[in-house]
């Protein structure tokens, strides 16, 4: 299953498993872990982590989820921000990774993960959502879960500046307002009777209706047909294609049976990005759902930037497109 970003607050997602970016004490505090353990109940959540006792950073333990929708509290302690040379990546990193573990112990398929460490920890936030995607994507790539990342404001999640910069430059010179087009409803502007308009019209209906069925007979692929070839002319498994564009298990069953489904734009460019198609190649797939790439598109100016740059990281892509307030691929 994919990761998704979402900007909402992590106690009221309905997921099997919230994760608690804890102290090392398991005792309410600020933030995140303040928030997490009003909404759970606070007596019921501290007598809970009181039984436990304590927990190493990097390290996870669960309890019950109490008053929130989800059913476990996954709580982890991130590292302090020391500068960098303290080993904090290392176990920031280990902090998702047991998470996730707890996650497949208890039969979970969906788990909420605040920006762990990045709150009064002090862990500088772009370094925190590299270490955060990364880990959780790769840990994807062999467990099937749906995974999200909540921020609760748009400043707690920044792509660097020269990304930002440079994606911002080429939507300013590439992106097209699409203008409005407007027709007249007459026609005697040009001279033209309307009864000779529907004459001429009637007297065409039995070619057309003939050019009409050999259109329809002579259909090209469908959008799985293609994808399916796709996957096998790059010598890619539907597992690595599927997890790579960020997508469900159970959708691309639903695509690979279904050879007249038609998914949404994103999901379509999301197998492109996957397949690492050029600018040509992604149009001609996405043509076989009915789409294409526009310049007068916003979210579409923005993944043609990625594929000209020959970056294919949908985690990335992802980062971008929610900076820009636009929908993210995958499904």
């Amino acid at each position: 299953m994919p990761l998704e970003i979402a900007r909402n607050d992590v106690t009221k997602m309905n997921v099997d498993a919230i994760v608690n970016a804890a102290n090392t004490e398991l005792k309410m505090g600020g933030g995140v872990c303040g928030a997490i353990f009003q909404a759970a109940g606070i007596n019921e959540l501290k007598k809970a982590c009181d039984e436990i006792g304590r927990c190493a950073v990097g390290q996870a333990v669960i309890t019950d989820g109490f008053n929130i929708p989800a059913k476990y509290i996954i709580h982890t302690p991130g590292p302090i921000w020391k500068g960098g040379s303290h080993q904090e990546a290392q176990l920031l990193k280990k902090s998702y990774e047991h998470s996730l573990e707890l996650v497949e112990k208890y039969n979970c398929e969906s788990v909420a993960f605040p920006l762990i460490s990045t709150g009064i920890y002090g862990y500088p936030k772009e370094q925190a959502l590299q270490i955060a995607v990364s880990t959780i994507s790769t840990y994807l790539l062999h467990h099937d879960m749906l995974v999200y990342l909540v921020v609760f404001d748009k400043t707690s999640f920044k792509l660097s500046q020269k990304l930002f910069t440079s994606i911002n430059e080429y939507i300013d010179e590439h992106f097209v307002e699409e203008a409005e087009v407007t027709f007249s409803r007459r026609n005697d502007r040009f001279g033209i009777e309307s009864d000779v308009i529907l004459d001429d019209l009637y007297e065409k209906q039995s070619e057309l209706d003939f050019s009409l069925a050999h259109l329809v007979e002579e259909l090209e692929e469908s959008f799985s047909q293609r994808l399916l070839r796709l996957i096998d002319e790059r010598g890619m498994s539907d597992v690595e294609t599927y997890k790579r564009a960020n997508v469900d298990r159970r959708l691309f069953s639903k695509i690979r049976k279904a050879t007249d489904y038609t998914p949404k734009k994103k999901t379509a460019i999301a197998f492109a990005v996957a397949l690492k198609l050029n600018e040509t190649e992604t149009n001609d797939l996405l043509s076989a759902a009915g789409y294409t790439l526009s310049r007068s598109s916003k979210f579409d100016v923005i993944i043609e930037f990625f594929i000209q740059q020959g970056k294919y990281d949908i985690y990335e892509i992802n980062e971008a497109l929610f900076a820009f307030d636009q929908p993210l691929l995958g499904a």
